[in-house]
């Protein structure tokens, strides 16, 4: 004897939790929630440059806010949120652009590891050129 099925369809209950139900949630949730300090690194650049177009008084104004703790913090949850953003980036590299010389696939790990050594030899241009060094 056959079963009757409902006539109405199974709602599965979504909670406030599901997020933490799988770490891969959770790392997918925390990129996506980094590209609001990304943007608002964007917009403060643009007030930066505004600023500037204002005069100096303003300029420095504006940068002494940088200099003010609320700045720094920002500036330094920005860049752990801008690290993260690339990281996970750079790993997905390979399932979003995978090359393929001949028949054969280049390994992930050489696509993903072009792009780190990239970044990192950018990054100490940009501090050479900075005057870190």
């Amino acid at each position: 004897m056959a079963e009757e099925m409902s006539p109405r369809p199974f709602l599965r209950p979504i909670t406030s939790e599901w997020l933490f139900r799988h770490p891969r949630y959770l790392r997918y949730m925390v990129r996506e929630f980094s590209c609001l300090f990304i943007g608002g690194y964007t917009l403060l650049l643009v007030a930066g440059l505004k600023s500037l177009s204002e005069g100096r008084a303003a300029y420095e104004a504006f940068l002494e806010g940088l200099r003010s703790p609320a700045g720094i913090a920002f500036h330094v949850l920005a860049l752990a949120f801008a690290t993260y953003h690339s990281i996970t980036w750079f790993n997905l590299t390979p399932k979003a652009l995978p090359l393929q010389l001949g028949e054969a696939f280049v390994p992930d790990v050489a696509i993903s590891g072009a792009h780190f050594a990239l970044w990192g030899v950018l990054s100490l241009a940009l501090l050479y050129f900075a005057g870190a060094f």
